[in-house]
């Protein structure tokens, strides 16, 4: 697994049967952790915070530290997973064995990479904060709110943001086409009209904002047709929003952390990220490390649909190739465009049982080839550098972010320590055994989770970090309402009472049946 050269059979038998687990620590090991309930560091809910007060991975003041950064993040380096992009998408996709370095994710569907990529949005944006410069996270703004309220779709509303809404049925999220199916709503130069520009960073994400859209519509049909009009917005919107809700603790936690790890959370409580009631914020060292997890699940290219070329092929493309810049309708699966095939057909993505679905790629530290080149336009600042390893490494200056060992201490599971990371040994800083958190991670699910999902320190964190959202937002139907089921009805007639995303897409009526393709 991976490049450690140490298995997960290998590291249990070396510390335990149980020091995978998250076992945790005496309540002395804990006296390094501070929660927002405690005192805390985040300022507000716009701003962003920490959980834990331990050092950062390394002496920020060292001059070399930006390069040797910089170096373990390079196209080539130690995280490029070298996919042979001369073969084609195509053959990327149909020859996995061409990619020995990037395997698949046999659990995970590929729309799960974009759902993550979707619920970060929703979660979190950072716009001000540089990268590489330590910054106080408490003086940073986070301009989304940190919650699963779907504010990156409804804006603040139709009375206060109505460009997003259809003027002539303002109950309505605005949706317009691109030729062949839906589109975001645009501005004449191309621009998506949506209320976080990052919803248009590829094809993908842009289908995804498109059905959730569309979702809305089709529940607020559903509600006049049973004859409501009274507050029919938020009687609509409340709906859209805990079916989503529903997905996200239901469908994706699960498949991201395990279900073994939720169960606990919901169980016995959270242990580490604990602020007040009505004061939750996003922590540093999920949105600067363990939520990036999403970065390794990545496919180099995807079949964006199935017969949407003007001949009827299918439309496959790289998730970013260079050859894509400037071209109105590109190779490539970049957003930012409007043309007849640039829909997203999600029997590729996410499970119809009709075989066309394909995989995820593992959860470790090879990152596919194409990230390490990303078009400016798919980065908020629109500033170098253009290789996202590069980027997510340097935010760890930014933040000041402890090492995933340390964490893995504080939290009471066992740390991974030098051994595991001989590639790291040259970068010099001590990288091997004070990891910055990302790339430990990503380690960490590599050797304890078999590369199929988050472990330990990721494991914990992510899933504090959502089921805390659910729990301290006062309109989440976990709040509100912690029995309730989804009442909406399920793709073929399945019973009412549970909720996936092959049911949302349904209901919203971008399905393969739906469109008839």
């Amino acid at each position: 697994m991976g490049n450690s050269g140490i298995s997960r059979r290998g590291f249990l038998a070396g510390v335990g049967a149980g020091a995978g687990a998250l076992t945790l620590a005496p309540a002395e090991a804990l006296a390094s952790v501070v929660t927002q309930q405690a005192g805390g560091l985040a300022t507000s809910p716009d701003r962003f915070g920490r959980i834990f007060t331990l050092p950062p991975f390394a002496d920020l003041n060292a001059p070399s530290l930006k390069t040797a950064l910089t170096e373990m993040g390079r196209p080539g380096g130690v995280m490029d997973a070298q996919d042979p992009l001369s073969e084609g998408p195509i053959r990327l996709i149909t020859n996995p064995e061409l990619s020995p370095n990037n395997p698949d994710n046999p659990t995970h569907t590929a729309g799960t990479t974009f759902l993550g990529q979707f619920l970060d949005h929703d979660m979190t944006f950072d716009q001000t904060s540089p990268l590489g410069t330590p910054t106080p996270p408490e003086t940073s703004p986070n301009t989304r709110t940190p919650g699963l309220d779907l504010d990156s779709v409804y804006g603040r509303g139709p009375t206060v943001d109505p460009q997003f809404y259809n003027a002539a049925d303002p109950a309505k999220l605005r949706i317009e086409s691109g030729g062949r199916f839906e589109d975001l709503p645009r501005a004449a130069n191309g621009q998506a009209i949506i209320a976080d520009p990052r919803n248009d960073e590829n094809l993908m994400i842009a289908g995804l904002h498109c059905a959730i859209i569309l979702f809305h519509n089709a529940v607020v049909d559903r509600l006049r047709s049973q004859g409501v009009t009274a507050n029919l917005f938020a009687q609509a919107q409340q709906q859209v929003r805990w079916h989503y809700q529903w997905i996200i603790l239901k469908e994706f936690l699960p498949q991201i952390i395990g279900q073994a790890v939720v169960d606990d959370i919901l169980r016995n409580g959270r242990r580490f990220y604990r602020p007040a009631a009505g004061q939750q914020f996003i922590p540093v060292e999920f949105q600067g490390a363990c939520y990036r997890m999403g970065h390794s699940m990545v496919r180099p290219s995807y079949r964006a649909n199935l017969a949407g070329n003007a001949d009827g092929s299918p439309f496959f493309g790289f998730v970013f190739d260079p050859a894509g810049q400037g071209q109105a309708d590109p190779v490539d699966l970049r957003g930012g465009a409007r043309a007849p095939r640039r829909f997203i057909g999600w029997q590729t993505f996410f499970d119809f049982g009709d075989g066309a679905v394909r995989p995820n790629k593992h959860l470790d530290t090879k990152i596919s080839t194409p990230l390490f080149n990303l078009p400016l336009a798919a980065i908020a600042s629109g500033d170098p550098p253009t290789a996202l390893p590069q980027r997510n490494l340097l935010r760890h200056m930014t933040w000041s972010i402890p090492s995933g060992q340390n964490i893995a201490r504080a939290i009471g599971v066992q740390a991974l320590e030098a051994q595991f990371f001989p590639e790291l040994q040259s970068l010099g800083h001590g990288l091997p055994s004070s990891t910055p958190l990302w790339y430990y991670v990503l380690r960490e699910a590599d050797v304890l989770g078999g590369g199929l999902r988050l472990a330990g320190v990721g494991a914990r964190i992510v899933g504090e970090v959502f089921i805390g959202l659910l729990q301290l937002d006062s309109a989440s139907f976990l709040r509100t309402n912690p029995t309730w089921r989804p009442t909406l009805p399920r793709r073929n007639g399945a019973p009412v009472g549970d909720f996936k995303m092959i049911d949302l897409l349904t209901f919203a009526r971008v399905d393969p049946t739906s469109r008839g393709q």
